[in-house]
């Protein structure tokens, strides 16, 4: 739930603090043969293209109260995506009627970015999608807004997400004010829904302005981490070795470590 200031700041100028979303998202999975894991690369490149980043990427523009500027996009070979939308908040130079071409200058610049980075292990067969969403603003608008639809557009077994305030603005009385709404945790903008569904851990940075909480999916069930095959048709063994790579590569993921082999 988005903590809300009672009272309107009210400042002298533009809002120039810069508030920075960064958004990690990690999806696992196991391809048992080499033509699953050329399907599962093959999926995710189709499934998250730069045609469907950027639809996302626009609805996040709308939920945060953004225009879009301009978008750039490239699909990669072999695998991946990239797309960046150049956005403002909306004080924009209206074009000058008396000139043969208009111009449009926009004072206050952001952007919202996204990368996806697709891998498959070369032995074991463990798949791994990441995919980067950043999203900085200048002024009023907040990427907090946009967080809990980023989780749900896409299938997160682990996230990393950082928030930062930079810079500062200025009250009616030149002032300099750092940051413009309270914050103790980013949990605080996620639904409690999803709170509930994973693990997290908070390391915050108050006095810096800087927050960052990172969360692991509490419940795992096999069937959800096949690509191309069934839990019926893996062995005893072979089910209990998949179930330990899979919770093994989350856990290396989630603490930023290796872990121990089995």
């Amino acid at each position: 739930m988005e903590i809300k200031n009672k009272k309107k700041l009210k400042l002298h100028g533009f809002n120039n603090l810069t508030k920075s979303l960064s958004f990690n998202m990690y999806d696992f999975s196991y391809a048992r043969t080499l033509d699953d894991r050329r399907g599962y690369i093959a999926y995710i490149d189709e499934e998250y293209n730069a045609e469907r980043l950027s639809k996302i990427l626009t609805s996040v523009s709308d939920i945060i109260g953004a225009n879009i500027l301009n978008v750039s996009t490239q699909d990669y070979d072999p695998q991946g995506a990239s797309v960046t939308l150049l956005i403002s908040e909306g004080h924009e130079l209206q074009p000058n009627p008396t000139h043969k071409e208009d111009v449009v200058m926009h004072l206050d610049k952001s952007h919202i970015t996204a990368h996806t980075y697709p891998e498959v292990h070369p032995e074991d067969g463990i798949c791994t999608f990441r995919a980067d969403i950043e999203v900085s603003t200048c002024g009023q608008i907040s990427p907090l807004k946009a967080l809990n639809y980023l989780i749900h557009s896409f299938y997160a077994d682990v996230m990393t997400i950082d928030y930062r305030v930079r810079g500062f603005t200025r009250d009616v009385n030149g002032k300099k004010i750092f940051i413009d709404h309270k914050i103790n945790s980013i949990q605080n903008y996620i639904l409690k829904s999803t709170r509930n569904l994973y693990q997290w851990v908070d390391v915050n940075v108050y006095q810096e302005k800087i927050f960052h909480t990172k969360a692991m999916l509490k419940r795992f069930k096999l069937e959800n981490y096949l690509f191309g095959a069934s839990k019926k048709d893996l062995l005893p063994a072979e089910k209990d070795r998949v179930k330990k790579l899979l919770k093994r590569e989350m856990a290396e993921v989630f603490y930023g470590q290796l872990m121990y082999k089995m």
